[in-house]
Parts: structure tokens; sequence; C-alpha cells
């Protein structure tokens, strides 16, 4: 292939762009954010799942204390009701009078048994409503630090992406005056050769795998037409001569 000796130079001016945007694009893929908003998201997402079971288990004790309340309200009215019966003096028979006030004990007994599950529950309960309470705040506090973590991101990568846009025009401006073939050999050599398609041969050395060339390979690339496109034979990448080349 052949081009003008000009426009493998602007080869150069095009890779120094290139390599450019690579680092950008390098530094925004490698924004220390990204490992925070990666921990802060984990964080965030299981305090979510704790804050839903503690939710879950203070429902659940809710219930739990209703039904217990209810149960010892149902001792305490029959136990109310027998202890009208007694003081009724309806009640005549000795024996029916022994058993009545043998079930107001026996109920006595089973109301205090209840009263004090009521407690125990609601001791729970008080828990729970405790744990709810700091798992919310927790999460709460995981949520501005994910926010932060992604506004720190969001300004990083504007900040990259407006320089990128820069950069990219100055391509454009670069890109449109080089030879269409011979920007296609570069860009295929760039995909395969770890984003460097051209390279300057600069005192014996290829600048693109740092291969050190001896003086018969000097004269042989010296011998070359200047608009011969060369290609360095241990990376193929593009081998551009300049003033500093030494050829």
């Amino acid at each position: 292939m052949n081009a003008a000796p000009a426009d493998q130079i602007r080869l150069l001016d095009l890779q120094a762009i290139d390599s450019k945007l690579d680092q950008l694009a390098h530094r925004r893929r490698g924004l220390p954010e990204h490992a925070e908003i990666e921990k802060a998201t984990a964080d965030h997402t299981a305090l979510k799942d704790l804050v839903v079971a503690a939710e879950a288990q203070k429902g659940d004790t809710a219930r739990e204390l209703t039904k217990a309340e209810q149960d010892v309200e149902q001792v305490r009215a029959r136990a109310a009701r027998n202890q009208q019966r007694l003081d009724s003096g309806a009640i005549t028979s000795p024996k029916d009078l022994e058993n009545l006030q043998h079930e107001i004990g026996s109920l006595a007994k089973r109301q205090g048994d209840l009263e004090e599950v009521v407690l125990e529950i609601m001791e729970r309960q008080e828990s729970a409503k405790t744990r709810v309470e700091e798992l919310s705040a927790r999460l709460e506090h995981s949520t501005i630090v994910l926010t932060e973590a992604e506004g720190r991101r969001d300004a990083a990568f504007a900040e990259i992406d407006g320089e990128a846009d820069k950069v990219k025009r100055d391509r454009e401006t670069v890109a449109a005056v080089i030879p269409a073939d011979l920007l296609k050999v570069y860009a295929k050599l760039r995909e395969t050769q770890g984003g460097v398609g051209a390279a300057r041969l600069y005192q014996r050395r290829c600048e693109g795998c740092r291969t050190e060339f001896s003086i018969t390979e000097l004269n042989a690339i010296k011998a070359e037409p200047a608009d011969k496109v060369v290609r360095c034979e241990n990376c193929s990448r593009i081998l551009v001569r300049t003033a500093d080349s030494g050829v």
C-alpha cells in the first residue's frame, strides 16, 4: 500500500487521539465510585431485606399480642360472670358453690398465666419495633450513601464525556483528511494490536512494540519509497517514518 508521507504522519496524530480516547474510556470504567456504588447497592439491598423481615416479625408479634389479649379478656369476662353468680346467692347447692369457687380460682390462675404471656409478647413487640426503627434508619443512611456515590460518578462521567466529545471532534477533523484505505488498515490493526495501529520509527526502534532494528533492517526500510506504507515485521503495525527516524 502507498500513501503520501504527510498522510502517514497524520496517522500518528490520529493514533495519539485514539489513545487519548482509550485512556478516557479506561478512566471512565475504572472510577472508584463504581466499587463504592456496587458495595452501597449491596448494602442497601441487604438492609431492605432486613427491614422487610423485621416489619414482618413486628406484624406477627402484633397479631400474636392481639390474640393473647383476647384470650385474657375472655378469661376475665368468664371469671366476672362466675363471680356475679356467686355473689347473687342464686346458687344454694354446696357442691355447686364449691365447683364454682374452684372454677373462679382456676380462671384467676389462668388469667395470671395469660397476662404473663401478654407481657412477654409486649417485650418482644417492643424489641421488634426498635429493630425496625434501627434498620429503617440504617436503610435511610444507605440510601444517602448510594445517592452521593452515584452523584460523584455522574459528575465524573460528565467531565470525562465532555472531554471525550472534544477529542472526538478533533479526531473527525484529522480522520477526514486521511485516505479511506489507509484508515481501514489502521482501524483493523488497532483492533488486533491492543489499540495501537500506527507507531513511529524513532532512533532505530518501533515505538509500538519497542523492537530495535538492525542496520540491515534500517537500510531496507530506508530503501523503500517515501510513499510506501511500511509495516513493522515484529508487530505488523504501520511504521511511520519521520525526520527523527534516522533513515
